[in-house]
């Protein structure tokens, strides 16, 4: 019998020194929840690379500065391409309609931003596993289908309004939209299909350093920075404008700036990129620096457009990205007018990646296909194939004479309203899912705040569906209905509360599982299949059920408007 030497008699080669941390075992897909054998694996980003056995608690701020360069990207990404084409348009009608005065919108959107982009990274470094394919399993075939479905036609819808701006950019620089269009549609699926994660994320930094070529309109437009400073943190609304029409354009903007969308490409890209909870840290860090991309794009559209027409005929009198483009050009100058069209089809580009993406991903996730950039279009034909399809398709119907763009347009952004609180409150659901989540679960105070949130988007979902279907509709009544929700919202909060004070006063309340968090840096979900389904409570079923008949009489109605449109009809 050969007996092992003790750690003494070790040869000098093989002992390990005493402040040498020890090797951490490598993760493989087969122990993890991971859905793809790719998502498991080195770290590689577009500034770097993080090997899978180095230690993920660096001392030095060179090491830490790597490491951040490495990890950086998800945020970015999914921050840049919310800035896309039908971003460009809201911002430029606010600018162009009302000056700098709906600036303080951006900063209260910053936390709704943060929370809910927060969440997704979370659930994408912990599970492993895709947000269609978390609702699928945790709450059943019917949510899954409908997420997947849904996503597939808002998707689809909001890649046509990227290409309609793609169009609109490449009119301008005197391109002819059928070549223009195809070529650019080429052009996302070659760099989509390289095969390389890393090559995929180096293409979309540099669309996202193209973001910044409205930065130099912003200066050029002549801005009165005291009067940005005090828009920015002081709310107003315009004097003498339609209280109705004003906030219509507030919620369009919260819609083109928190889409559902973002919720799933986003948790499915940290995966992909293989971002473990050890690296949190970094990846929210990316994430606050993608959302000062946002603040500054969506900033500097407003304020330039509002300078720009300011004490002009255009003024009030809001028209498309290529008549802003037209107008700087006339203002300003030659070059703000190509700066901005440039702009707009680097932010339509890489928004139509971001936006394609989402969907193959979910797809992959729901039908068990392979699922990631990591591949070869060989090794992962569903996936690159679900992805060139809906980014074809979307690029054949701009080019197709006679499209309905104007409705396709309208419909992208009612069906974004209707569907982005039920997204949000999934997102919530399982965020607080303990078997999903473990030491990650949601604290109390990010279940009030989003809770909070998720009341705010319904109501302006039920306001912008409303004026969808009711055209004429008045300020008076917008403002009835915003009172009432927030009044409805406060009477549930209460209602809810009391419950939980009588049932602690009667003794039935259940005491609160301690979450022990120390263990986050390591736990992972397990695999789906080692998991109990969760058993929904009565008040969770009934919420499930009325946002389900919500939803569906919402679409309806949607439905029934667009084809009235589309006959004709007032």
């Amino acid at each position: 019998m050969i007996k092992t030497p003790p750690n003494h008699a070790r040869p000098p080669a093989t002992r390990r020194p005493a402040n040498r941390p020890r090797p951490r075992p490598i993760p493989s897909a087969a122990s993890s929840a991971a859905l793809d054998s790719a998502h498991v694996g080195d770290i590689q980003g577009a500034f770097g690379t993080i090997r899978l056995e180095e230690t993920p608690t660096p001392k030095s701020w060179k090491a830490r500065l790597k490491t951040l360069l490495a990890i950086v990207g998800p945020g970015l990404i999914v921050m840049a391409g919310d800035n896309d084409a039908g971003a460009f348009g809201t911002y430029s009608q606010a600018g162009q309609n009302y000056g700098t005065s709906l600036l303080w919108t951006l900063l209260l959107l910053v936390p709704v931003l943060f929370v809910n982009q927060e969440m997704v990274i979370r659930l994408g470094a912990v599970t492993g596993v895709g947000h269609a394919r978390l609702i699928l399993e945790r709450f059943g075939k019917f949510w899954g289908a409908f997420s997947v479905i849904d996503l597939f036609i808002l998707n689809a819808l909001t890649i046509i309004t990227e290409f309609i701006g793609i169009s609109l950019g490449l009119g301008y620089l005197g391109v002819p939209k059928v070549p223009g269009v195809i070529l650019a549609a080429l052009t996302v699926i070659a760099a989509t299909s390289t095969g390389s994660f890393q090559r995929f994320e180096r293409v979309c930094m540099a669309l996202v350093f193209g973001s910044f070529l409205l930065v130099p309109i912003f200066f050029m437009s002549g801005p009165d920075y005291g009067q940005i400073g005090h828009d920015f943190v002081v709310p107003g609304i315009p004097a003498g404008s339609s209280v109705a029409d004003v906030t219509l354009l507030i919620i369009a903007i919260v819609g083109t700036t928190i889409a559902p969308w973002q919720l799933f490409f986003q948790q499915s890209y940290v995966i992909d990129k293989r971002i473990t909870p050890r690296y949190l840290k970094y990846e929210k860090a990316d994430l606050w620096i993608g959302i000062a991309i946002v603040v500054i794009g969506a900033a500097a559209i407003i304020a330039f457009t509002a300078f720009t027409f300011a004490g002009k005929p255009e003024f009030g009198q809001a028209t498309d990205a290529a008549g802003v483009a037209q107008g700087l050009e006339k203002y300003v100058s030659h070059l703000a007018g190509i700066l901005f069209a440039l702009a707009l089809i680097d932010a339509s580009i890489i928004g139509a990646a971001a936006v394609g993406l989402s969907t193959s991903y979910a797809l992959g996730d729901v039908l068990g296909l392979r699922h990631s950039l990591h591949r070869k279009v060989s090794e992962a034909k569903g996936f690159y194939a679900a992805f060139a399809g809906i980014i074809l398709l979307s690029a054949v119907i701009v080019i197709i004479p006679g499209s309905p763009l104007g409705l396709l347009t309208v419909g992208v952004q009612v069906l974004a309203g209707v569907l982005l609180p039920s997204a949000t409150l999934f997102l919530l659901l399982l965020c607080n899912d303990n078997a999903v989540m473990g030491p990650w679960i949601n604290g109390k105070a990010m279940n009030a705040f989003t809770s909070a949130v998720i009341s705010v988007l319904v109501i302006l979902s039920i306001v912008l569906t409303s004026a969808v279907l009711f055209p004429g509709i008045d300020g008076t009544t917008i403002l009835a209905i915003l009172g009432g929700g927030a009044l409805l919202a406060i009477a549930g909060a209460l209602a809810v509360a009391v419950v939980r004070i009588r049932a602690r006063v009667q003794g039935k309340a259940v005491a609160p599982t301690a979450v022990d968090r120390s263990q986050q840096l390591t736990w992972r979900m397990p695999p789906l299949a080692l998991l109990e389904r969760p058993q929904l409570s009565l008040a969770r079923r009934a919420g499930l059920s009325v946002l389900w008949i919500y939803l569906i009489v919402a679409i309806i109605l949607v439905v029934v408007r667009v084809v009235q449109l589309a006959l004709g009809a007032p």
